[in-house]
């Protein structure tokens, strides 16, 4: 296909002020373009750029500025707009105005920020459910922004201009299955939302497993409740396996004490370079996923995944479907997901079948190629 064959794209994404997967999609999507041939530009928000009061005026407002989207989309002759987070900045009347400048608009979905405050849906260590469609209310009564006028504002705005998004964008993806259903489930258009993998470039695809000779467990991921990586210290002390934690967030000083009192060496490492990760996943004999809540589809197991080594997971959102059968445990099950770990851990040979298995898996579902045949015909589907 040339170049003219090709739709004009205009990326928008409204970054966090702490970087995570969600700017990893983006930034994958827009190389994926680049290496395929096709016309595309990026119009960027930043959360950091605004403080808290212009924040929360956009979010009742349902945008900041929404006319730099339509301006974006003339600059491009822009055909579809391919949204990514869009709150607080962007917004939904920046959808809006992309519409009414003439593009097809999709919004990709990471998570279940349209309906929850917070964007997880967990509460109390457990999936959550509570506010769905535009029943909001949950999330002020419980605080779930644990301030009350930043839950006033969530609960306010995602229900002010939840009609204002289902009219202006012509399809809702989410990277799994499970993610689709979990956004139909709270109130989109079955008809409008279909699921996406994400993908991982050549380079981040071992040429084997390694993990016959791994030498401790790790957790990559954010230090949040929702996470379980209080579960995944237990589960190694269980074991009697070092662990190794990357990442950072509110729980760290919690994590650790907990930390502190295993009986094995647990080492959180904080925030480290993505090279440093691909290092640590070249000596580890597994990567611990108890989370709590319903991942959507985790860069760090697909991650785990391209460089061969096992992941013991709850079996939540996207999870099982990533890993396959098998390789995901009941949620608050530490009794099978520690006698997971406890065979994969005194097996070397197995877990080295297992990484080798999950490489395979993962390079078949989850290559560039596959990822960009799958996107452009959801373009033209348009």
């Amino acid at each position: 296909m040339t170049d003219a064959q090709h739709p004009r794209v205009l990326l928008v994404h409204n970054r966090y002020r702490t970087v995570g997967g969600e700017e990893r999609s983006v930034d994958l999507q827009a190389a994926a373009f680049e290496h395929a041939g096709v016309p595309h530009a990026l119009l960027e928000r930043r959360s950091a750029d605004a403080g808290r009061a212009r924040a929360a005026a956009a979010m009742l407002r349902g945008a900041d500025e929404p006319g730099r989207v339509a301006a974006a989309v003339r600059d491009l002759g822009a055909d579809v707009v391919h949204a990514h987070n869009t709150l607080p900045l962007v917004g939904p009347r920046g959808l809006k105005a992309a519409r009414d400048a003439g593009a097809k608009v999709v919004l990709h979905l990471h998570n279940v920020r349209l309906f929850c405050a917070t964007g997880f849906g967990e509460r109390d260590g457990g999936p959550c459910t509570r506010c769905r469609g535009r029943n909001t209310l949950p999330g002020l009564r419980l605080n779930c922004r644990d301030s009350v006028p930043e839950a006033a504002v969530y609960a306010a705005a995602l229900s002010a201009h939840q009609p204002t998004v289902l009219d202006a964008v012509d399809r809702f993806v989410t990277p799994s299955a499970a993610a689709a259903g979990l956004v139909v489930e709270r109130g989109l258009p079955a008809d409008r939302v279909e699921s996406l993998g994400h993908y991982l470039p050549a380079e981040a695809f071992a040429d084997g497993s390694r993990a016959g000779s791994g030498q401790y467990l790790l957790v990559a991921s954010r230090l949040s409740p929702e996470k379980g990586i209080g579960d995944a210290i237990a589960a190694a002390d269980a074991v009697g396996a070092p662990l190794k934690i990357v990442g950072d967030g509110p729980d760290a000083e919690r994590l650790g004490a907990r930390a502190a009192a295993a009986r094995v060496d647990v080492e959180l490492l904080g925030r480290v370079e993505p090279a440093r990760v691909r290092e640590l996943l070249a000596g580890a004999a597994a990567v611990l996923m108890p989370s709590r809540y319903h991942e959507f589809s985790p860069y760090s197991a697909l991650e785990a995944m391209a460089q061969g080594v096992p992941v013991v997971a709850t079996a939540m959102g996207g999870l099982p479907d990533l890993l396959g059968p098998g390789r995901c445990v009941p949620m608050g099950d530490m009794d099978a997901f520690a006698a997971r770990l406890a065979s994969l851990w005194a097996d070397p040979r197995t877990r080295q079948m297992e990484g080798t298995e999950l490489l395979e898996r993962a390079r078949a579902r989850h290559s560039e190629g596959p990822y960009m045949d799958a996107l452009l015909d959801l373009y033209a589907r348009l």
